[in-house]
């Protein structure tokens, strides 16, 4: 198990991957969907909304699917302008749903049960971060094997930046 690997793929200033798999689809599904989206930025001369990454992302795992299948489950989430933060989750079978709170792995066995209880729409940031404290410990606490620290990562108005490591 690699523990020193950003599993957190930045797509554009507002958005990111949390990406999971095998590694090769991992990084080679990412890195095209990361490709095509600028490709249409700077060919539009306009970025894709969240909400546009996430059809589009379903739509090429949805191909793949029925030809060379990328093993890969991802979380998109993003801030635009117009319509504020967005979380979507997306596995390998090319669903897509759009959440509040979400997570993948044997992790998220534990943890979505905590997420939905002590999530509010109105959570601060520092809230927030006490929030994934909760569920890094649980984690921690119920699989003899997880990694030792984890990448928490903010995205706002402002962007996208590293908030802290747990």
């Amino acid at each position: 198990m690699k523990s020193d690997e950003d599993k957190l793929v930045p797509i554009d200033s507002h958005k990111l991957f949390a990406i999971s798999g095998e590694a090769g689809d991992r990084v080679n599904f990412s890195e095209f969907v990361i490709a095509n989206v600028r490709l249409y930025a700077l060919r539009n001369g306009i970025p894709l909304s969240t909400k546009a990454v996430a059809n589009f992302t379903r739509g090429e795992l949805a191909t793949a699917l029925r030809k060379s299948p990328y093993q890969t489950n991802l979380l998109l989430a993003g801030f635009d302008a117009s319509t504020g933060p967005a979380l979507y989750w997306l596995d390998y079978l090319a669903t897509l749903h759009q959440t509040n709170v979400c997570g993948s792995g044997y992790g998220s066995y534990f943890v979505l049960s905590l997420f939905d209880r002590l999530w509010r729409p109105d959570l601060t940031q520092e809230e927030a971060f006490e929030l994934m404290r909760k569920g890094v410990d649980e984690v921690k606490a119920r699989l003899v094997v997880s990694p030792s620290a984890f990448i928490v990562k903010v995205i706002d108005k402002d962007g996208t930046r590293v908030l802290g490591t747990l």
